[in-house]
């Protein structure tokens, strides 16, 4: 998770976001016995595995203000359990049984990766724009380089489990691309797996 963490973290450029990527479910499972969650007031911890402390922190938050919009008790793991035994499932378990936790919304980045994106403005400009300087750059190096621009796609898992029985509930894999902040990108995850969760049934967002 270290080296997802460094990946992520070199993506993220310091101005904001034009405009937030747009978050794909690629797979989602509901549990065949699920129904509407009987969550409402009871605690509910939004957890997600990652080793930057920041990036786990503020998402975390995101995802608790998103499950306490909908009944629960949203509750962000780095209140409940300290850091240096969040890692560890028998000192985690303790925590949660010791505040009578009901259950628990985990968020994993499982993979990362760059890729580099040219604009059509690369094949008119620099090397590229006199044949023979491009043929004398070429020589020089056998990764063609332009004013090309790094993009990071993303993809995370989300798992609810009822810890009550310690069974999950719903399951999903989202797909992002061209992530740029990987904090505003996590808060705004968090926001659409609430929606996920009222459009298949298991959550209702209340009216204010």
């Amino acid at each position: 998770m270290k080296l997802l963490a460094s990946a992520l973290l070199g993506a993220v450029v310091a101005a904001t976001m034009a405009s937030a990527a747009d978050n794909t479910f690629v797979s989602t499972w509901k549990s065949p016995t699920a129904g509407p969650l009987n969550f409402g007031g009871r605690k509910v911890v939004a957890l997600v595995i990652d080793g930057d402390e920041s990036l786990r922190m503020s998402a975390e938050e995101a995802l608790a203000r998103e499950i306490s919009a909908r009944g629960p008790q949203g509750i962000a793991a780095n209140r409940l359990v300290p850091r240096e035994e969040l890692a560890d499932k028998d000192r985690a378990k303790a925590w949660f049984e010791r505040m009578n936790v009901d259950g628990v919304v985990i968020m994993r980045i499982v993979d990362a990766d760059t890729e580099k994106v040219y604009s059509a403005v690369v094949w008119s400009s620099g090397y590229y724009s006199n044949v023979w300087d491009y043929y004398g750059y070429g020589w020089t190096s056998v990764t063609p380089v332009g004013r090309g621009r790094n993009v990071t796609n993303v993809t995370v898992e989300t798992l609810l489990y009822d810890l009550r029985s310690g069974n999950p509930i719903w399951a999903g894999v989202t797909r992002t691309g061209d992530v740029k902040d990987t904090t505003t990108y996590m808060k705004n995850l968090a926001r659409d797996i609430g929606k996920q969760l009222e459009k298949e049934g298991l959550a209702v967002k209340k009216a204010r």
